[in-house]
């Protein structure tokens, strides 16, 4: 066979690879003059840039860059350094032929013959935007991330190298931990266990429990810089790389100790809530047979009326006594299952005890023999309670007496009367706060623990048959309960028993104890052109303890100011015929400027503003409005000390 010509295979080889060159689509390569004009161009090149061969062949290279680069030289730049280092590589927004831009990786070669002529330069260059998109999107969510761990402030939450070591801080450990990331990066994070847990080697342990198990967590008490403690809860867990490899650990803590303190204030109440619960139950039981029993007792009550129609007057006389007495201790009894079944409405009002009880006292002591002694030991200046007179007149009756009983009508009977102040949890579940505290102490046989602790439930008693009902003590903590106080008992046996009630004390707007008594109230005059608006303004200024007066239109009460002479407020309504509340407090301003003004309205503040610019002048609050909005526009009117305005501590 003939031996082909070498000139000619070379030939063929190269036209070999043209063909390959001009058909790869993935990549833009094409060859430049040492000018940097374009010389060849494949299918790739056309593909990226949008240009067939015709219309770029003979046009310089620059054209592919952006208005920027090409203003800032970066075409010549790249000719430039692949000719004197012998490549150029890049990465950037070019521009195609249609002028939108995509990021392309670039390699620039220079092509040298054999004496060392430049005879040109290869570019190759491939569409990267995806993988740049990609990568952007990749760094951007690990900002978010890194940001978003950062930011979080009820958890702190941070890394471990594999030995244990801190390597990072968030603003989540640094407020629980109370570290700065400086002082604390770079150290064992055994630092923030205790030292009882230190020498049990409980860091080592939660390393390697999350090593073995995959995770660990647990809840224990930690160590803040300052050297306080709180209660944690901690979870550790391995970080491993694709591999498999331990690059270390997250670390999640949270200060968890109001929950703990909560949860043992739970269990400390339980068996209360029990009691409770009980109590309630037989409630719903006894308040259905109260109501039933009251019809009984009607019937009793009309039977005395058919008696009086029989001929024998003694006999009538005596059934009618009979059962007129059946009838009133029936009735007595339904008091007691109603208060208890917390079904009997309280009158709450503001009363001084002392004086409810002195003008009680001649019942009290008719209530015990003559060999019994009752005394009185009330406290002068005692602060104002909420309670309905009646029922709390019963309830110290019904401890009076059993005291008497208790005692086998001989001994001492003391009720104080006192103002205490009590921390959470000191009497039951009664908050913090001043009370009035009322107990009756005995000096009789005194009650064992077990009867102490049942001596509130419906129908106990120890009483003989026929001697009690069991309802006196519970109708008394029904009644303390109603008032939002409490019922405590202390008893020794052999040496007697106290039974003491506790009220919430009625405070000023500083906070102060109210002292139900010996100063003047302040007037305030209620003015409305609605009757039953009037009346309950009337209701809800009395309760605050104000003296009221009310006027019905805008003349009744400028004659009203200027009869009294020392009002302290004007309390009216905007919107009234004839003279408007607005006018009516402007003249009040001018005439009486000791005057307190407050404008009630329906409308908002910006409609009337609109009619009335004069309105930004005076308080104004917005109808309906209900007691705890009184109070606070009282005691904004009074510079924080509102006279009249007492309200409950603890409800």
């Amino acid at each position: 066979m003939q031996q082909e010509n070498p000139s000619t295979a070379q030939a063929r080889e190269a036209e070999r690879f043209r063909h390959f060159i001009v058909s790869v689509t993935d990549y833009a390569i094409y060859t430049l003059s040492p000018e940097g004009v374009v010389i060849t161009w494949n299918a790739g090149a056309q593909r990226f840039k949008g240009y067939r061969e015709d219309e770029i062949v003979g046009r310089h290279f620059s054209v592919f860059y952006t208005a920027e680069e090409q203003a800032r030289g970066r075409p010549a730049l790249a000719l430039e350094q692949a000719r004197t280092t012998g490549k150029f590589e890049d990465e950037g927004w070019r521009v195609r032929k249609d002028g939108t831009r995509f990021v392309a990786s670039v390699v620039l070669d220079p092509i040298w013959d054999a004496a060392g002529v430049l005879l040109g330069f290869t570019k190759i260059t491939r569409d990267v935007t995806a993988r740049r998109a990609a990568q952007d999107e990749l760094h951007a969510s690990e900002e978010r991330f890194r940001l978003l761990v950062q930011g979080v402030t009820d958890y702190a939450i941070y890394m471990l190298s594999p030995d244990g070591v801190v390597t990072n801080w968030n603003e989540g450990a640094r407020r629980i931990k109370g570290y700065e990331a400086h002082e604390v990066v770079g150290r064992s994070f055994a630092m923030f266990y205790t030292p009882e847990d230190q020498a049990a080697s409980a860091p080592a342990v939660a390393l390697s429990t999350a090593l073995g198990e995959g995770r660990f967590e647990r809840e224990g008490w930690r160590v803040r810089k300052d050297g306080t403690r709180f209660w944690a809860n901690v979870v550790i867990d391995p970080i491993r790389d694709a591999d498999g490899k331990l690059l270390g650990f997250a670390k999640v803590t949270r200060d968890i100790t109001e929950r703990r303190l909560a949860a043992e204030q739970l269990e400390r109440t339980r068996e209360s809530l029990l009691q409770s619960q009980k109590l309630e139950a037989i409630g719903k039981l006894t308040g259905g047979i109260a109501h039933d029993f009251n019809n009984l007792l009607n019937v009793v009550m009309n039977g005395l009326d058919i008696l009086r129609t029989v001929a024998d007057r003694t006999a009538q006389r005596r059934a009618m006594d009979a059962m007129e007495r059946a009838a009133q201790r029936g009735a007595a009894l339904t008091q007691q299952l109603l208060a208890f079944a917390r079904q009997q409405p309280l009158r709450r009002e503001a009363h001084d005890v002392g004086r409810v009880i002195r003008s009680f006292d001649a019942v009290l002591h008719r209530a015990v023999p003559s060999r019994v002694r009752l005394r009185l030991r009330i406290a002068p200046d005692l602060p104002s309670v909420l309670i309905d007179p009646t029922q709390f007149e019963a309830a110290l009756l019904n401890l009076v007496v059993n005291a008497r009983d208790a005692m086998h009508d001989h001994g001492d009977v003391t009720i104080d009367v006192d103002t205490v102040r009590l921390a959470a949890g000191d009497v039951g579940q009664l908050a913090a706060g001043g009370y009035v505290r009322v107990a009756v102490t005995d000096s009789g046989t005194g009650m064992a623990p077990e009867t102490v602790a049942r001596a509130v439930e419906p129908f106990f008693t120890t009483k003989a048959v026929g001697k009690g009902t069991g309802l006196g003590l519970s109708q008394v903590y029904g009644l303390a309960q109603q008032c939002q106080g409490d019922l405590a008992i202390t008893s020794v046996m052999g040496e007697g028993t106290t039974v003491a009630l506790y009220f919430p004390a009625i405070v000023d707007a500083d906070g102060e104890l109210a002292n139900n008594g010996h100063s003047k109230a302040e007037k305030v005059l209620l003015v409305d052109d609605q009757p039953d608006v009037l009346e309950t303004a009337v209701a809800l200024f009395s309760h605050l303890g104000y003296d009221v007066l009310s006027a019905n239109n805008g003349v009744e009460a400028l004659a009203t100011l200027r009869a009294s002479g020392d009002i302290a407020i004007l309390f009216t309504d905007v919107v009234m015929p004839g003279i408007g509340g607005i006018e009516l407090a402007t003249i009040a301003r001018r005439e009486f400027p000791n005057v307190k003004v407050i404008l009630a309205s329906g409308y908002t503040r910006s409609s009337l503003q609109d009619q009335s610019p004069e309105l930004d002048s005076f308080d104004l609050i917005p109808k309906p409005y209900r007691l705890s909005d009184l109070i606070k526009i009282v005691q904004t009117v009074h510079g924080d000390k509102a006279g009249g305005a007492d309200q409950p501590v603890s409800q």
